[in-house]
């Protein structure tokens, strides 16, 4: 059976769990912030979106190596070996401090963990707009001639969505501060700030899910 074939099948179940995913914790969130239900409801719905998130936020972390590794077996991106061990190493670390927020959540040391996996993703995001775009504009690393450039845009949308799911990641970890405080008892400015943050999200869900489908578009029928 061909290597590539096997990152693919991950790569398509990836995409599944990570576009699914995010649709599912977007549903789940308007029974978070609604003031009719009980306290103790509202954290049950808020307990079921984080159990979603993560299967998300895996398939989201596992398209880096997977993306990169493909990309090398085409020959669109000239890193392979010790680079490739070294990005699935890194991924499995980053897995790992995912996973460890998600066990830890809703205590300070979760809290910790994911400002952490924040503070990746502000490294991450701007090393991928770069090598993004440069390959776009024709100057590497990957190929980007003809019929070929569909793999530089991918890659920059795949940063795109990075800075969106930032912004999702932050109003996630809002609400476990934020429960905190309606635990002690009804906090109507407290009320009003969740259902503020998640019209913002919202809106940002609705890029993301566009963002995503222009992925896969990408990927599927390679146009450019």
């Amino acid at each position: 059976m061909e290597e590539v074939l096997i990152l693919r099948w991950v790569h398509i179940i990836a995409m599944v769990y990570w576009l699914g995913g995010e649709w599912g914790v977007f549903q789940t969130s308007y029974n978070v912030i609604n003031r009719s239900l009980t306290m103790e409801e509202r954290r049950r719905h808020m307990e079921t979106a984080y159990r979603i998130d993560v299967l998300a936020r895996t398939g989201i972390i596992l398209l880096l190596p997977l993306g990169l590794h493909m990309g090398n077996i085409y020959g669109i991106q000239p890193y392979g070996g010790s680079f490739l061990t070294f990005m699935w190493l890194f991924v499995a670390g980053w897995l790992a401090l995912c996973w460890g927020a998600f066990l830890k959540r809703e205590t300070d040391t979760g809290i910790m963990l994911t400002k952490l996996d924040e503070k990746i993703r502000w490294v991450l995001i701007p090393t991928i707009f770069v090598v993004g775009i440069s390959s776009l504009m024709g100057h590497g690393p990957f190929e980007a001639g003809e019929g070929m450039r569909w793999y530089s845009l991918k890659f920059t949308l795949y940063g795109f969505t990075l800075c969106i799911g930032l912004g999702l990641r932050w109003i996630m970890r809002q609400w476990t501060a934020r429960f905190r405080v309606l635990a002690q008892g009804p906090n109507p400015a407290v009320e009003a700030a969740l259902e503020r943050e998640f019209l913002y999200g919202r809106l940002m869900a609705y890029v993301y899910w566009i963002t995503i489908s222009g992925i896969c578009f990408l990927g599927t029928v390679k146009p450019i």
